[in-house]
């Protein structure tokens, strides 16, 4: 944050006072301070950042922002309501001075995915800062803007939440020019109770988008096709729903590629994106509606597409001694593990195609539904195999069992089904790994590479 006085971070974050001096650098985190830097105390469930305020000073920040008063020097503490929306608020600071073109991403699922074919797209034109892995809420998504340079013309950003009330915080601090939603899914429903309350969430959006914005929407989700604000320019994209302005055709998938043609105002750009199915396609038309709102040519962004990297856990193809392991144990709901099993049959495979999968967490009273309904979709595809831990995954197991799976395992613990994988997989299988992030199937996938 170099070069901006603290002079006017007192009164932009409206402090108890106004202190002077030039600030280099906002930290959060006391192992990380720096000389002149700020430091601002978060406090959490399991740590607080007032701690350690004294420690911070002596190390060499110009001063801190606390909401509390403890032992530390008050002279060089500035203090405020709440230091969590003070962060908040240095970051639109910092967003507003370097004033790049901003993009903000929410949706139930596919926002990372959806997130890094943007930047894969806006990147032909624009030098862009990206979130970084997860760093999606409250705070991490502050610190991301806190990241910007005069060097970035754009910023392409995930909003993540848990409650109500979140993303109008996150879209009103990034204010960006272009907002896109991915879907209305169930994750959050335990906390939120119901996908018109996700749905509510996830529109919170455009709270923090300007007058004429452009607004992106998934046509093939039922609850945003059919939105309307007079104030944006809404935009639907999908493959299903053939009234959307943005659609896909021709659909063709290979082991960890997809080729498609994108449908724009009656011209037609052949496109492929380094990934597996409809689900990616949707995502990759959101990105190529995001480029065409910022000026690239539609054979521009359409080629661009095929620029964007897999990361993190997410549908990452490994061909080991033979089979091939799909990494997509980054996070799982309903919708994004039917999509999972339904590319997995579609995969060119000369042994067995087996899912190896772990409990969908977050889904409150639909946990049971949704997991017996995935094991029965296992079934209906004609999977080769099921192995799965975890209480909930037990009911999805049942599920494929009886709708016909042939081999259907359950385990009480991720070390027996990691066992079980490594002494049973052979050449030509496919096992496609997949789990939410709580129940870290990645441990799984190391332990394969290590051991067989």
């Amino acid at each position: 944050m170099g070069g901006y006085s603290l002079s006017e971070i007192s009164e932009w974050i409206c402090a108890d006072k106004k202190l002077f001096g030039t600030v280099e650098e906002i930290v959060t985190d006391s192992r990380k301070i720096t000389p002149n830097c700020l430091f601002v105390a978060l406090e959490g469930e399991f740590f607080d950042g007032h701690q350690f305020i004294a420690q911070a000073l002596e190390k060499g920040a110009l001063a801190a922002v606390a909401h509390k008063k403890g032992s530390e020097p008050e002279e060089k503490t500035l203090y405020v309501g709440n230091t969590e929306r003070a962060l908040r608020a240095l970051a639109r600071l910092r967003r507003v001075k370097i004033d790049p073109v901003a993009v903000g991403i929410t949706g139930s699922v596919g926002k990372t995915t959806t997130r890094e074919m943007i930047a894969a797209v806006v990147r032909q034109k624009y030098r862009t800062l990206t979130t970084k892995e997860n760093l999606n809420n409250n705070v991490g998504m502050p610190q991301t803007l806190l990241q910007l340079t005069p060097e970035h013309q754009a910023a392409v950003i995930e909003m993540g939440m848990t409650a109500l009330g979140e993303i109008e915080e996150l879209a009103t601090t990034l204010l960006p020019q272009v907002g896109v939603i991915t879907n209305i899914g169930v994750s959050h429903m335990e906390q939120l109770g119901s996908r018109e309350n996700i749905r509510q969430a996830k529109l919170e959006i455009v709270q923090g988008l300007r007058e004429g914005s452009p607004l992106l929407l998934n046509g093939d989700d039922p609850l945003l096709w059919g939105y309307k604000n007079p104030h944006l320019k809404v935009i639907f994209y999908g493959i299903d729903n053939k009234d959307c302005q943005i659609t896909a055709k021709d659909l063709i998938v290979s082991t960890g590629s997809t080729t498609f043609t994108i449908c724009f105002q009656g011209e037609k750009y052949p496109a492929r994106i380094p990934c597996m199915g409809p689900h990616n396609v949707r995502n990759a038309l959101a990105a190529f509606g995001v480029g065409i709102c910022l000026g690239l040519e539609p054979k521009e962004a359409a080629a661009a597409l095929n620029q964007y990297q897999v990361t993190g856990w997410r549908q990452k193809i490994t061909e080991h001694r033979g089979f091939t392991v799909v990494e997509d144990c980054y996070n799982a709901g309903p919708e994004s593990m039917e999509a999972a099993l339904t590319t997995l049959k579609g995969m060119p495979c000369s042994g067995r195609r087996i899912a190896v999968l772990a409990d969908m967490l977050e889904l409150g009273y639909l946990a049971e539904e949704a997991h017996r309904t995935i094991g029965k979709l296992a079934g209906a595809l004609g999977l080769d195999a099921v192995y799965a831990y975890g209480e909930l995954a037990k009911l999805l197991v049942e599920e494929a069992r009886q709708s016909g799976v042939p081999e259907t395992i359950w385990f009480s613990s991720k070390q027996d089904l990691t066992k079980k994988v490594i002494a049973s997989v052979r050449e030509g299988d496919i096992l496609w790994v997949k789990g939410s992030h709580g129940m870290a199937l990645e441990t799984l996938v190391e332990a394969i590479y290590r051991e067989v």
